[in-house]
């Protein structure tokens, strides 16, 4: 409580400073809009939508685009870190290629994927994807590394072998990790969804905010990073309830 206390009270006083210097002039607008008049952009997309599309659509279009590409690369990503971090001929062989892609700028990439693939869709999805997916495997890789010998061999005295050996022992072991894993992908993830949005689309938060840009809309380039932010907290929010749910054990040493 005590925590949350701090948090709102921290919030609520850069709030009011903000509006503070808004009201008495002493920030352009132009350039930082006061927190009230960026409520009152929010309540007229609300009611009349940006470029002929609703608010929530474009907040539903990107959530949808980085959720599909995040499902995507959980579901790649943990198994192949797995198999890296459990045979090191497959991680000499794809490891490389894991470490040269993952700091490399997808901005950097888009010109290339366009090329590949077009304009659609999955051209936007597959930079989100690619993103997420590396930073999975990375830590998946790791984690299976954490994983003491010694537990090794006390599940294997107690019978356990093969698949038995990955499922009771190391699995609920590795599963901590794989979420803090899962965790900092869906950020970087989040953040590379204005990277794919630029990519010829016509709808979305990183588009509205590009957009509204262009035509010097600051209230409606602060709402949307203001959008991207919670909507982004919200999703971290889901997997930490998700981590609590699944590994109760975390943490207790």
């Amino acid at each position: 409580m005590r925590r949350i206390a701090l948090g709102v009270a921290s919030v609520s006083g850069l709030l009011l400073a903000w509006e503070l210097a808004g009201r008495f002039g002493l920030v352009d607008p132009l350039f930082l809009p006061a927190p009230s008049e960026i409520l009152d952009t929010a309540v007229d997309l609300v009611r009349n939508g940006y470029r002929g599309s609703p608010l929530w659509m474009h907040v539903g279009i990107s959530v949808g685009r980085a959720m599909l590409a995040f499902v995507l690369a959980v579901m790649a990503g943990i198994p192949l870190g797995v198999i890296i971090g459990l045979s090191p001929i497959v991680a000499g062989l794809i490891d490389p290629f894991v470490q040269f892609l993952r700091p490399l700028p997808k901005l950097a990439l888009i010109p290339l994927v366009i090329l590949w693939f077009g304009i659609g869709e999955f051209s936007k999805v597959f930079l989100i994807f690619l993103s997420a997916s590396l930073s999975i495997v990375v830590g998946s890789a790791a984690a299976v590394a954490n994983v003491r010998r010694q537990q090794l061999r006390a599940g294997r005295a107690l019978g356990a072998h093969g698949f038995a050996l990955f499922r009771h022992v190391m699995l609920p072991l590795m599963a901590p990790e794989l979420f803090v894993t899962v965790r900092l992908s869906l950020g970087i993830g989040w953040t590379t969804l204005i990277a794919a949005e630029m990519i010829a689309a016509d709808s979305g938060l990183g588009w509205m905010s590009v957009n509204a840009a262009a035509y010097l809309r600051t209230d409606i380039v602060m709402l949307g990073i203001v959008l991207l932010g919670l909507t982004g907290y919200a999703l971290d929010l889901a997997i930490v309830g998700l981590q609590r749910w699944i590994t109760p054990w975390a943490g207790r040493g």
